[in-house]
């Protein structure tokens, strides 16, 4: 193929990319979006096939019939409530495919490199092993194969300092002697290491900040082997992840009080003194009924629904959207809450109201949906704890304090609809729960929302 053509269809790649992203940002255009950037891929690689002159392809094709057959698996398989570790462990194929890419084209003795080749493998090496080792970790703790409170290592600020610290030392090893095969792989193993120590003591409430992180650094690792492998559709693919996700990163650091120096170090969540929860309820928690809880909706004007990761876990977001249409019908003006970080990864709730069909104008952001909370008659939280806990507002001492939160305390009336009293991922108790006008209704989130919804058209 003439290098116009390549480079023409890597142009036509790198549009459609960037319209997909485009697409993605509405519900009603992000299937178009999708489509489009997958196209945009398989130009690319169709185009890069051609233009490297492969001899065989026995391997790709049968790399791309199993990649394709566990792909179609995880889309038609996994829930939506297990998609935020399913995009962790992505991210760290992303980061282990450069990762591999990088190793076996400075062990081979075939190719000769140029320093930006050089200097592109070093940094392909350390960021892709700690996307793909900081990725296993991450995976690990919201599959609940380890613990998903944060996991204190005794001086892992220093840890991490010196790991980097000689990380990069190695790098630049490397590229002066890049003859040195040996130092390539203690390179990895430093890197390695690296990643499971910054993941490691994340807990569960800051995982929507490591998964964004962590996509960005897929997306830097897979721009520099780009320009290990000469294919510039892959800078470009590369760079717009990796500067997408770090915007993702900063608008999720904002929403939670974070630094982002922090999180690129693995310095989240400080815990202040233990918080003894039976001080906090002490005997003040009131819980209801369905039936109670109908007939104040009977007569409320303003109702707000605040969806958690509970609800996901209960896979009640279609009983929710029947309450809600059950509600609209007798001219109650409903509203979804939706906090950034809510659930275990970014835009969790938007993704999991999508596919119960919630129209998108009813979604709305925290900044705007604070001020309306004192106007709400009743507000619904369904599953959400540590994005309504007040202690973010009030208790310098709390972990989570200076993180933005939805003001549901402001409410007229709360229910709050939850299995018990045990505390979120930040693994504090929550005092909206003791407040006089807020009423406990508890059980499975979807079975009493079904509940709920009966007792509702029984009052018609």
């Amino acid at each position: 193929m003439s290098t116009s053509i390549i480079y023409l269809a890597y142009l036509i790649s790198a549009s459609l990319f960037i319209l997909g992203i485009k697409g993605l940002t509405r519900p009603k255009t992000a299937v178009r979006g999708n489509q489009l950037s997958a196209l945009g891929m398989f130009i690319a690689v169709v185009v890069t096939m051609l233009d490297k002159s492969i001899l065989s392809y026995e391997w790709i094709i049968a790399g791309i019939i199993l990649g394709g057959a566990i792909g179609a698996v995880m889309a038609t398989k996994i829930q939506v409530t297990a998609m935020p570790q399913m995009v962790a462990l992505l991210n760290g194929f992303g980061g282990g495919a450069s990762l591999f890419i990088a190793l076996a084209s400075f062990i081979d003795p075939t190719v000769t490199h140029d320093y930006v080749a050089t200097i592109s493998i070093a940094a392909t090496i350390l960021i892709g092993a700690v996307t793909l080792s900081g990725s296993i970790v991450a995976f690990a703790k919201l599959q609940e194969l380890i613990s998903g409170n944060p996991i204190a290592v005794p001086g892992n600020k220093i840890w991490n300092g010196m790991l980097l610290g000689m990380a990069l030392v190695l790098s630049v090893a490397v590229i002066i002697n890049p003859t040195h095969i040996a130092l390539i792989y203690v390179l990895v193993a430093i890197a390695l290491v690296l990643g499971i120590l910054l993941v490691i003591p994340i807990g569960g409430a800051d995982m929507p900040v490591v998964i964004a992180l962590l996509n960005s650094y897929s997306g830097i690792a897979a721009a520099t082997t780009g320009f290990i492998t000469g294919n510039t559709v892959l800078i470009v693919a590369g760079s717009l992840v990796g500067a997408s996700g770090i915007i993702l990163t900063n608008i999720m650091c904002k929403a939670m009080n974070r630094s982002l120096f922090n999180v690129l170090f693995g310095v989240m969540a400080e815990g202040g003194e233990a918080i003894d929860a039976d001080e906090v309820y002490a005997g003040k928690v009131k819980s209801s009924s369905p039936e109670e809880v109908a007939m104040m909706l009977e007569t409320a004007e303003r109702v707000v629904i605040v969806p958690g990761y509970g609800l996901a876990m209960a896979q009640a977001q279609h009983t929710v959207r029947d309450l809600a249409n059950e509600l609209q019908a007798r001219g109650t003006d409903v509203k979804y809450a939706i906090h950034p970080v809510a659930g275990r990864m970014p835009g969790h709730m938007n993704v999991l109201l999508a596919e119960a069909e919630v129209p998108y104008e009813q979604l709305i952001e925290m900044d705007e949906i604070n001020p309306q909370f004192e106007q709400t008659d009743v507000a619904i939280v369904i599953g959400a704890n540590d994005v309504t806990n007040p202690m973010a507002r009030e208790d310098k001492g709390s972990p989570i304090y200076g993180m933005p939160i939805l003001n549901v305390d402001k409410a007229k009336t709360v229910v709050v609809v939850k299995r018990s009293l045990s505390p979120g991922f930040a693994g504090l108790p929550n005092p909206l729960f003791a407040q006089d006008n807020t009423l406990m209704l508890f059980g499975d989130g979807k079975k009493a929302v079904v509940e709920l919804v009966q007792h509702v058209k029984e009052a018609d």
